[in-house]
């Protein structure tokens, strides 16, 4: 990983951006010994990283999250240590923040303690969710969130999936659309997710030179 000590994941809703973000966390967690995440989705009380406390506590990561210790509770409380994770240049530290520009408003507030340190900020992107198949619904939701948030996008993340069936082709189909974001954009393409179980089956020599393949963390066995 040549990324910035501090990651910044955002995403339009349904990317699968929290799924990245704790994937990323723990691949971070076997190159550094400090690290954090911080669950800053204030919009959506489904699928939150913070969910995964125990896990991630477990192998040595530590959580910060709304100051409110309720999974159940949607309230915009963010965490009192924030400013912490954000200027301890001694910490390797994932920001999982709410999508679309609603959930970016969060960064705005601490955007120029950001812009003080050096940070990637990646946009997820899920080619099978209607509002992100074209580059220009991408382009609508990557201009409105770096508008919202005060922050620049600095890298794209292919994360085209169709959940525990995702095949090859959809990662095809999402590695063309992100790679013409990155045309339009001039920002490159930083990963390529795919679920572990899928990524034998990946031949594009431009996929498999940043594939990241990644763990259903998110999802209980028995979902689908």
């Amino acid at each position: 990983m040549l990324d910035k000590r501090l990651v910044i994941v955002i995403g339009h809703y349904g990317s699968g951006k929290t799924e990245f973000a704790v994937n990323y966390a723990v691949k971070m967690k076997e190159m550094y010994e400090d690290v954090s995440i911080a669950d800053l989705d204030i919009v959506n009380p489904y699928f939150r990283s913070r969910e995964k406390r125990d896990f991630f506590e477990k192998i040595g990561i530590k959580v910060f999250d709304s100051s409110i210790k309720n999974n159940a509770v949607d309230i915009p409380a963010l965490p009192a240590q924030l400013m912490g994770v954000i200027l301890n240049t001694n910490e390797h530290s994932v920001l999982d923040v709410g999508g679309d520009p609603v959930g970016a408003r969060v960064l705005a507030r601490y955007a120029e303690q950001i812009k003080s340190v050096e940070y990637d900020m990646f946009f997820v992107i899920n080619g099978h969710r209607p509002e992100t198949s074209t580059v220009e619904g991408v382009l609508k939701y990557l201009t409105l969130i770096e508008a919202t948030s005060k922050l620049k996008v600095t890298g794209l993340i292919n994360n085209t999936h169709m959940l525990k069936a995702t095949t090859a082709e959809d990662v095809e189909f999402g590695h063309e659309l992100t790679k013409e974001v990155s045309w339009e954009t001039d920002i490159p393409v930083r990963y390529e997710t795919v679920i572990k179980e899928t990524a034998d089956n990946i031949k594009n020599e431009d996929i498999l030179e940043k594939l990241f393949p990644i763990n259903l963390y998110m999802r209980e066995e028995w979902m689908s």
